[in-house]
């Protein structure tokens, strides 16, 4: 999707990491904000940053995108020391903020072309590349219409081609689909796990967890400006998560029965409510058959379900608090 003539930021090197933090701490005055945070985010990587309110999301990705240097501790995004060399850095980010921040009273082309200048986007070429751009976002046909005219999930789009236009390395989209409708988002969805078959980076920071899951090859999870974990979010689901298991037995289960699923290894706990118990297991599911075979020698199985974990069930298992604090 490269328009001839165009010269993208040169890579610092041709492998690595895209982001680094070793031993980042920010204060403001009394208050630190972020603490001793280390994380790596690999080249053509999509890389989820979660946490409550007052996490240290804001102020790590300030510090990433060259807005504010840390009290201590080292940034390289892309090669570039942020202490020293932001400024190279920065041609090579384009960032979709939760505040897309157009011009409404200009149309989507004129957007476009005023990026371009200011990223020195070079004339020769650019055409083809806004035409390009707009193809993938489905803006084509309404390139010289107003923006204000626009639904919020045609913004979002807009907003996408237009941190795409000068050929970034590193993508940072906050909340990249806040306020758009299912259909948008699904779209939206598709264009930035297309980013990563172009061997782009994508750093995110979302309130949807079930994006989060969609989206992202590794995730973090930063409280009270701490790094919490770092893993997969099928590793998290899967170490963190508690699967619920509803059996409905006849005849109803005696004391001991449920002495002996409590005393099971991997069971968290047993309860027993009008007839139906419930057996929560800690991360690994494989203690589930355990649970069916002890419950069956003594009882029938009238009905079962089962509850697996998901990202939401991790982040309050690691935080205690929803995401929206």
């Amino acid at each position: 999707m490269r328009a001839e003539g165009f010269e993208p930021a040169k890579m610092s090197e041709p492998m690595g990491y895209a982001i680094e933090l070793a031993g980042v701490t920010k204060r403001f005055g009394d208050f630190t904000a972020v603490k001793d945070l280390t994380l790596r985010v690999s080249r053509g990587e999509i890389f989820g940053l979660l946490g409550p309110n007052g996490s240290g999301k804001t102020t790590t990705i300030n510090m990433v995108s060259g807005l504010s240097q840390p009290s201590s501790g080292h940034v390289v995004v892309l090669g570039h020391d942020m202490a020293t060399d932001s400024r190279r850095m920065r041609r090579s980010l384009g960032s979709v903020p939760q505040e897309t921040a157009l011009y409404e009273e200009l149309s989507a082309e004129a957007n476009l072309r005023f990026h371009a200048d200011l990223f020195d986007v070079p004339r020769q070429g650019l055409e083809k590349r806004m035409t390009q751009l707009l193809d993938l976002v489905q803006l084509q046909e309404r390139r010289r219409s107003r923006v204000s005219t626009f639904s919020g999930g045609m913004k979002r789009r807009l907003a996408l081609a237009r941190a795409l236009l000068h050929d970034p390395e590193l993508l940072y989209l906050d909340e990249p689909t806040l306020g758009v409708d299912v259909q948008s988002r699904r779209a939206l969805w598709n264009y930035i796990l297309d980013l990563k078959k172009q061997g782009k980076t994508a750093l995110i920071t979302t309130n949807y967890l079930e994006e989060a899951n969609a989206l992202c090859d590794r995730l973090a999870i930063l409280d009270h400006g701490q790094l919490i974990v770092e893993d997969t979010p099928a590793n998290l689901k899967r170490k963190y998560g508690d699967t619920v298991i509803e059996l409905m037995l006849d005849p109803e289960p005696q004391s001991e029965l449920l002495e002996k699923l409590r005393k099971l290894n991997g069971v968290a706990d047993v309860t027993h409510v009008d007839g139906l118990v419930k057996v929560t297991v800690e991360g690994e599911q494989a203690v589930a058959g355990k649970v069916v075979m002890l419950v069956t020698r003594s009882s029938r199985l009238v009905s079962i379900n089962q509850h697996t974990p998901n990202l939401d069930d991790v982040f309050l298992s690691l935080t205690g608090r929803a995401l929206r604090d």
